[in-house]
């Protein structure tokens, strides 16, 4: 496949241009990067030490191949939660060691019998929704968070009216500059839109550095070594459903984008390694199990930054500023309607992706077997269907991509009921 001249001019630009674009890559992720570990009750600096290493593994297990960036996954926020609270912060470290390794195994399989059978398996009237269904059930966290309450929407962190003002600031502000900015300025939507956001919520009187201004410089991230616990494990391991799929889905988004099948070369076994791998090594210092960023693909999208070399600068990064405690105590005082402006437009994008997979392979939805694969996708994966009991359910991408793949190879194919009648 050919790429549009669009995507080579990011892979000629000089370094500085690179490190800037990586930086803002990091500015994407690193509202949902520390989020998942605050609610979990794991130290976010481990998490953006955790997601820089991570991000450096996948590349280099990519071979540099793949712009994305790894970080922390909200799949597994509840599980962490309840493991964190039963067996302690170690055990449910080591059980996420083995959830990686569960990884392992899915790429060994994949390896041996090649990405064909997943074509089959996800065509693009499942891969459509499922990625759809990834940007849209975001949404309410990225609305939520711009009308001022927490991403769940069970607190209200700041008055309706001033946090609309901020997010949709921050909003405008990232579509012009995405859309109307010139030369460098074209290049840093997204941190344009956290500078004007910011400033505004300044002037609402929303920002309080009292906590940037009594921390120390630096600081060594509060590091866990995991133990493993045969019950936490046992828990944990079937979670790791979710952000497979959740994975393949992530993988052919970006492969969208940039026009290119990252599943042939560098190889979904090659990203599912890297993802697992991630993951495992993550839990060897005490970090939140890593995943593909869907914001990230969509600030690409957006940025037209296709170069995996940005990546490595945002891996760079994040290592570095975990250790500076004032710069990450500095990030987290960005409040929630800045952050939820800029995600609307991030997580619309994905979708967006999603729906011109289905136009772009032509999928007729007039036929009732595309019909029935998309529309019981959407409404399981955005209405938050879960099916299971206390211990252990499926929800979401888990759920929605397993419904998909079942339906899509147990209904007929059309041609198939022509030559029946």
């Amino acid at each position: 496949m050919t790429e549009p001249s669009l995507n080579q001019s990011s892979f000629n630009q000089p370094t500085w241009r690179n490190a800037l674009a990586g930086l803002q890559m990091l500015f994407v992720a690193f509202g949902a990067l520390v989020l998942m570990p605050l609610i979990t009750g794991l130290d976010p600096s481990v998490a953006l030490f955790t997601a820089g290493i991570g991000t450096l593994l996948f590349q280099f297990i990519t071979k540099q191949q793949v712009p994305l960036f790894l970080a922390s996954s909200f799949v597994f926020i509840a599980p962490i939660a309840y493991s964190v609270q039963t067996w302690g912060i170690a055990a449910a470290m080591g059980s996420l060691f083995v959830t990686g390794l569960m990884y392992v195994l899915i790429a060994a399989v994949v390896a041996v019998r090649g990405a064909g059978f997943l074509h089959k398996l996800m065509p693009p009237v499942v891969t459509g929704p499922i990625i759809m269904v990834i940007g849209l059930s975001l949404a309410p966290i990225a609305v939520n968070m711009a009308m001022g309450k927490t991403g769940d929407g069970a607190a209200e962190l700041f008055p309706y009216a001033d946090s609309l003002i901020v997010s949709m600031s921050a909003l405008l502000t990232t579509v012009l500059v995405a859309t109307l900015g010139k030369g460098i300025f074209r290049l840093i939507p997204i941190m344009a839109g956290v500078l004007v956001g910011y400033i505004m919520a300044s002037v609402m009187g929303m920002v309080s550095t009292d906590a940037i201004a009594t921390s120390e410089w630096f600081a060594i991230p509060n590091f866990i070594t995991p133990e493993f616990n045969l019950s936490a494990i046992l828990f944990m391991l079937p979670v790791a459903i979710a952000p497979a799929i959740e994975h393949v889905g992530d993988i052919l988004a970006i492969g969208s984008v940039t026009g290119k099948d990252y599943t042939k070369k560098p190889g979904l076994h090659r990203t599912l390694l890297g993802d697992g791998l991630a993951t495992s090594l993550a839990s060897l210092f005490g970090g939140p199990p890593n995943t593909t960023y869907s914001e990230v693909t969509g600030a690409v999208m957006l940025t037209k930054m296709f170069n995996p070399k940005i990546m490595l600068w945002a891996a760079a990064f994040a290592v570095g500023l975990a250790f500076v405690a004032k710069f990450g105590i500095a990030l987290q005082t960005i409040p929630a309607p800045v952050m939820g402006g800029i995600l609307i437009l991030l997580f619309g994008s994905i979708a967006g992706v999603g729906m011109n997979i289905l136009i772009k392979a032509q999928v007729d939805l007039s036929e009732q077997r595309n019909l029935v694969i998309v529309s019981t996708t959407l409404v399981f994966g955005i209405g938050g269907m879960a099916i299971g009991n206390a211990d252990f359910s499926l929800t979401g991408i888990s759920l929605c991509g397993l419904v998909a793949i079942a339906l899509n190879a147990i209904l007929p194919q059309e041609h198939q009921k022509k030559e029946q009648n």
